[in-house]
């Protein structure tokens, strides 16, 4: 992490507030992190923030969600499907088909900056950043790539060191991570990965701020954006302890 990527990142990160998997509603028929959601947060020039799954056939996915049953109709696990199988599936209460980046890319064409989330399987396999920064290589546009998984953002900074990363937490006390090693949960709680990460930037879950680590690191000079903003008030809370937050279901 040098001054001049760590001020990159800020400009990146915090010039705005983030639209949380594009400007949603489902109400509406736009659904998150679909063309339809992006077209509306490029119109209000809002960042996006985004998800990447990887397929078996090792493409990048714009989804969140590990599972395809929440918002599409299909069944099962994201990994197990060919991207050519995901991009057929019906989206629910939307005319979309679930995007590759190429296809995201191809869309915002740098009309406002990507904070895009590398999600992760925590089981070592880290394809998927490989996969995104293959992608990314030809694009000039704003972006960045950030995940939970210090081993995600430890390869990117491998791979790609100018690349801007940032790690994506929360305080680690969540039963989800007690499937994780005990050292694991230890790195991340402490956040000793960061010799490692050498992150540019942290997105925080604002309902565990403030939080003594993360006051150091913001007191450092490293930017700091907060998630997921749903009100007016809670804004007004996450932006006493962060730079910038990532909002949905409000006009922020």
């Amino acid at each position: 992490m040098t001054g001049t990527q760590t001020a990159r990142a800020a400009e990146l990160v915090t010039a705005r507030p983030i639209a949380h998997r594009g400007l949603h509603d489902f109400g509406k028929g736009v659904v998150e992190n679909t063309a339809s959601a992006f077209a509306a947060a490029i119109a209000k020039g809002y960042p996006i923030e985004c998800d990447l799954q990887p397929t078996r056939d090792g493409e990048a996915m714009v989804f969140h969600d590990d599972h395809l049953d929440r918002i599409t109709e299909g069944h099962g696990l994201v990994k197990n499907i060919t991207s050519a199988d995901m991009k057929a599936l019906a989206i629910r209460n939307s005319a979309d088909h679930v995007q590759t980046l190429a296809e995201l890319l191809a869309q915002v064409h740098g009309q406002v900056p990507l904070i895009i989330e590398l999600k992760s399987h925590w089981d070592g396999d880290v394809r998927i950043a490989e996969r995104a920064l293959d992608v990314l290589k030809g694009y000039t546009g704003p972006y960045c790539l950030m995940s939970f998984d210090p081993d995600m953002i430890a390869t990117v900074r491998r791979l790609s060191p100018a690349t801007i990363r940032g790690i994506v937490a929360e305080r680690g006390d969540d039963p989800y991570y007690g499937t994780l090693s005990l050292a694991r949960q230890l790195e991340m709680r402490t956040f000793s990965h960061v010799s490692r990460t050498r992150p540019d930037f942290v997105s925080f879950q604002f309902e565990e701020l403030p939080w003594a680590p993360i006051t150091a690191l913001r007191s450092s000079g490293l930017p700091i954006i907060s998630w997921t903003i749903r009100s007016p008030q809670q804004a007004v809370t996450a932006k006493r302890c962060s730079d910038q937050i990532t909002f949905e279901g409000f006009p922020a």
